[in-house]
């Protein structure tokens, strides 16, 4: 299936054309119109069959083409890693390129001043956080993460998480 049967928005078809990518593999295209028909979605699949976009397109899409806050966070997806926070944020930024959706990663192990630049999003509004679960928490003990507006979770890789405790 292309990308442009899919009914995505043109700046996001214009990010996937950036990438290289034509069509849809075959998770991408079991689970990107329930999530743009609003239906929750438990998907599993093996490293590599690009789970990461089929969840990151649909979610751009509707921020995209619907009415969402610039000043709080509209999606937050949460990794057990570091390593998956940078590259699902990376993907994010290829794919968003030609769009005015923002994407930060939020994970440990930095210093002080990417600790600042996460709290400075968190408080001033950032459309999608992908984060890790102890930075993430925290951020929120600290009272300023607006958390009011989030319209879209994912827990990816939810049973590494759950398995870490």
């Amino acid at each position: 299936m292309n990308f442009r049967e899919l009914g995505l928005e043109e700046r996001l078809l214009e990010g996937i054309d950036a990438m290289g990518y034509e069509t849809a593999t075959p998770v991408q295209a079991q689970v990107i119109q329930p999530i743009l028909a609003g239906r929750d979605i438990i998907a599993s699949a093996q490293t590599g069959t690009g789970k990461t976009a089929a969840f990151l397109l649909p979610i751009v899409h509707k921020m995209l083409t619907q009415q969402h806050s610039s000043h709080h966070i509209n999606a937050l997806i949460i990794v057990p890693t570091r390593e998956l926070a940078i590259q699902i944020a990376e993907t994010m930024e290829g794919l968003s390129y030609f769009t005015d959706i923002s994407c930060i990663a939020v994970y440990g192990g930095g210093d002080g001043n990417s600790f600042t630049a996460e709290k400075k999003a968190l408080s001033s509004g950032v459309d999608m956080v992908v984060c890790t679960p102890g930075r993430m928490i925290a951020h929120l003990n600290m009272g300023y993460v607006k958390m009011q507006e989030v319209k879209y979770l994912v827990l990816d890789e939810a049973d590494r998480m759950l398995d870490m405790g």
